[in-house]
């Protein structure tokens, strides 16, 4: 573009641009600070954690992220009517969201140590907020299913009749083993 103008201002951040007069030349730096290969923010040089980081390789970050999805899709597919694997996925987020927040560190510990979530300190509150996420969303995915399932126990005649049915008016016959209220007329087959 022509008439596009160039700033010229002073604070201009042009990592390629010469350094101002009378100040040294300084070797190259990624953005973000750091030394150039740890990873560490700028503002590790006081002794504070910079922000938190997910690391793959640590058991308890990997249970806590696993929690949340398996929880997540275990709700989901018990909403959409498939308990079986909602009743999986529960199950497992259930058993990684806990063990994510009383799991070990992968380096060992010295006594009295702080275990879990709570030996990462400062970057443990999103894994923390994620197994505990987890958690809940396994709770309400293992609720749909067994709900799921206890519904078709109580009502199994309806349930039965309804499969065994070869008319339509057979099937309809079948809405008489239901109860007259709200789970009747949920389930009830339509004309």
């Amino acid at each position: 573009m022509p008439d596009r103008r160039q700033p010229d201002s002073p604070t201009d951040d042009n990592p390629f641009a010469a350094p101002p007069e009378g100040r040294p030349d300084q070797p190259w730096q990624p953005r973000g600070g750091g030394d150039g290969g740890n990873g560490e923010d700028p503002g590790d040089s006081d002794g504070r954690r910079g922000p938190a980081r997910w690391d793959p390789t640590d058991p308890i970050q990997r249970r806590a992220r696993y929690a949340l999805l398996a929880g997540m899709w275990g709700f989901f597919f018990g909403i959409f009517g498939i308990p079986s694997v909602g009743l999986l996925l529960g199950a497992l987020a259930l058993y990684w969201g806990i063990s994510a927040l009383r799991g070990k560190p992968a380096a060992a510990a010295a006594p009295g140590a702080p275990t879990g979530l709570d030996a990462l300190g400062p970057a443990a509150r999103p894994q923390r907020t994620a197994a505990v996420s987890g958690l809940v969303t396994a709770s309400l995915a293992i609720l749909l299913a067994m709900s799921s399932y206890g519904l078709q126990l109580a009502y199994k005649d309806f349930y039965v009749c309804r499969d065994d049915a070869l008319t339509k008016s057979a099937e309809l016959q079948c809405n008489t083993l239901l109860p007259d209220n709200v789970v009747g007329d949920v389930l009830k087959v339509r004309q």
